[in-house]
């Protein structure tokens, strides 16, 4: 059973992104580094190897703290079965365009499962 009080620490947003993205979202105010030097944010380059953005996405998805993972949807591409083997409502993972890759709507596996519940 949830409460309310299973989701009442959950106040951060987390970016796994290109530096654009990021850098807007900090510029923002989204930025945070906890108490043991975790960061809500990877900055992810051309270098940076699939299995950091994987680890990423698997620590965002399991802290506490957190109540939405986005990733830029060319990022999430490179990690694509973690992104669709992730069931849970929370945090919330929502893939967003940069400005170098525009959403595509047919590849975005959350979209997805939404029009499969309503049988679209």
């Amino acid at each position: 059973m949830t409460t309310a009080s299973n989701y009442a620490d959950r106040n951060l947003i987390a970016v796994i992104g290109d530096e654009d993205s990021i850098t807007g979202l900090l510029l923002a105010g989204i930025g945070h580094i906890n108490s043991h030097q975790k960061k809500n944010f990877l900055v992810v380059d051309s270098k940076t190897q699939t299995s950091t953005i994987e680890a990423a996405f698997n620590e965002y998805t399991e802290r506490k703290d957190i109540a939405i993972l986005l990733i830029n949807q060319h990022i999430a591409e490179r990690i694509r079965p973690t992104v669709e083997k992730y069931q849970n409502a929370f945090p919330t993972v929502l893939e967003i365009p940069s400005k170098d890759h525009p959403y595509d709507p047919a590849k975005d596996s959350i979209l997805k499962r939404v029009q499969k519940m309503y049988g679209d």
